[in-house]
């Protein structure tokens, strides 16, 4: 069971994850969005696509861009559609 986990708060936790270039995608329907707020970032990887990112507010703490998600990836990367990933360096992600 992967799970990911930022001051003691489980934000995703599921058996079905995809592992992309050392990252741990968690399918959508595992992700808390409870913790999750959406920003105007975005980024281009040139066989994923474009990455939308997400702030993760627990309690007081906030995490700027800590998490993203490709909603519309290119066909190389279809299996990450809207799984959301997490900087380590900012969220503990346990596999």
């Amino acid at each position: 069971m992967a799970k990911a986990v930022y001051n003691g708060v489980i934000l995703a936790e599921s058996d079905n994850v995809e592992i992309v270039e050392g990252n741990v995608y968690f399918p959508p329907e595992s992700v808390n969005m409870d913790y999750f707020s959406e920003t105007t970032l975005h980024t281009t990887c040139p066989w994923k696509g474009e990455a939308s990112y997400y702030t993760v507010i627990v309690g007081d703490n906030k995490l700027d861009s800590a998490a993203w998600y490709y909603p519309e990836p290119k066909q190389a990367a279809n299996n990450i559609l809207n799984h959301v990933a997490f900087y380590t360096h900012k969220v503990q992600v346990e596999r």
